[in-house]
């Protein structure tokens, strides 16, 4: 696909003032542009030092110009960058001018998305660009390094060629089914089936550790009031971020706090104490805490070992929840440190106050998202990436069973359905409006 014959200009700087500011163009205006900022054209791909002229020749700024001829250039399109002081007044009067010479201000994302549209990356990769860019640890930045090289969008090509091929096989036999041979139940399609569906759980294991490595883990403090989750929270940050006292029901409201936990990004959220209560804002508190429970990827429920009794407060908690009993004040007891699983899920024995088990609360969250610190082949991925590989898994497994059914057309549909979900995670196929959504959450510049 081609894009517009718009000219498109953005400051790809943040905003504030800084020793040097960029202005980047995009589209067929670009070498003009230059021609009347500087009264040349550069040589491709050379760095020149100019003045950035205004309409009268006066000079507007000084900087580099560099200016990339399309296609080889990020969009595909000619383009031109300008290299500027950083100061937002002097930037600002750049981009006016380079307005009126032609350009267009850019959408965000709109030089991403035209290199998408000229086939210079490919879908995975341009949301990889806006993942490096938001990334917050090292290992999220270099799994987004490797999404935007295209690692993840080759195992999905390959993934994809191999489904077309087996698509075509399955439907030829479908052409043939009058011959003597079986050539669906010879133990080549099922064998095939298998191995692809067990390549895409591994990509799917790898993709969701690499969202979780940028996105982070959402894990919620619940319980009732001094079983120690402020406590938590304080210690897990490692630093005073929620107030602590003997009276029951200081947190009134809902509090996060972003950490990194061994490079894994957490988003810890502690909540109002669950119990009963007439004050009209501790109950709203503890509505807030509910809503902040179902939407968890993990809840710790605090409970305080001297009082067994407040157990009782997992009766209020949905039954689907993924959660974690949290034993604390094990001190008090004389107890030692542990973590075991019983069929209603894990326990976890420590004291917050002494910081004895909070070792196995650390691992025993690392191990519940997945996640390991050696992330050397994990690549960046979306939610939505999850969701089609997810779909993917789920209409091979179909396809094995309609195998074993002997509905060939049924296979060969299902396999067809498989081959759809992967293609929407490079861009192959994807709607309009998914383009939309996604570059337009990237920034203005990119």
């Amino acid at each position: 696909m081609l894009t517009s014959g718009d000219t498109i200009a953005a400051i790809a700087t943040p905003p504030g003032n800084g020793g040097v500011g960029i202005i980047r163009i995009s589209g067929p205006a670009a070498g003009p542009i230059a021609k009347q900022l500087s009264r040349k054209i550069p040589k491709p791909r050379y760095a020149y030092f100019v003045q950035f002229l205004e309409a009268d020749g006066s000079s507007l700024d000084s900087g580099l110009m560099l200016y990339f001829p399309g296609p080889a250039s990020f969009t595909g399109e000619d383009s031109l960058e300008l290299h500027g002081h950083g100061g937002r007044v002097v930037l600002d009067m750049l981009l006016r001018r380079v307005l009126a010479l032609g350009a267009r201000l850019a959408q965000p994302g709109e030089f991403s998305q035209r290199a998408f549209l000229n086939n210079k990356l490919d879908l995975a990769q341009a949301e990889a660009i806006a993942d490096l860019i938001s990334s917050s640890t090292e290992q999220a930045v270099r799994s987004a390094q490797r999404s935007m090289q295209g690692e993840f969008s080759a195992k999905i090509n390959e993934l994809v060629d191999e489904l077309i091929e087996l698509r075509v096989y399955i439907e030829a036999a479908i052409d043939f089914v009058d011959e003597e041979i079986d050539f669906l139940h010879d133990g080549l399609v099922a064998a095939k089936i298998a191995g692809l569906h067990q390549r895409v759980l591994a990509i799917y294991a790898t993709a969701r550790q690499g969202r979780l490595l940028h996105d982070g883990m959402n894990v919620v403090l619940a319980g009732e009031p001094n079983a120690g989750k402020s406590s938590l929270l304080n210690a897990l940050a490692g630093h005073e971020a929620a107030i602590v006292t003997d009276i029951a029901g200081t947190t009134r409201d809902v509090l996060r706090e972003r950490i990194q936990l061994d490079g894994m990004p957490l988003h810890i959220i502690d909540t109002a104490g669950l119990r009963e209560s007439e004050n009209p804002v501790e109950q709203e508190g503890i509505r807030r805490a509910h809503q902040e429970i179902r939407k968890a990827d993990q809840v710790l429920v605090l409970i305080d070992s001297t009082r067994p009794e407040t157990a009782a407060i997992l009766d209020s908690i949905p039954a689907d929840i993924h959660l974690t009993k949290i034993f604390n004040k094990i001190d008090l007891l004389g107890e030692t440190a542990r973590i075991s699983q019983t069929p209603q899920g894990w326990e976890i024995y420590l004291s917050v106050k002494t910081g004895i088990g909070m070792d196995l609360l650390k691992q025993h969250l690392k191990h519940s998202a997945g996640y390991t610190e050696t992330s050397d082949s994990v690549f960046t991925a979306r939610r939505r990436h999850i969701q089609a590989l997810d779909q993917a898994a789920a209409v091979l497994q179909s396809a094995a069973a309609q195998l074993d059914s002997h509905a060939p057309e049924l296979v060969a549909e299902d396999l067809r359905q498989a081959q759809l979900s992967l293609a929407e995670i490079t861009g192959e196929f994807s709607a309009d409006d998914l383009l939309g959504e996604i570059f337009g959450s990237f920034c203005i510049g990119k």
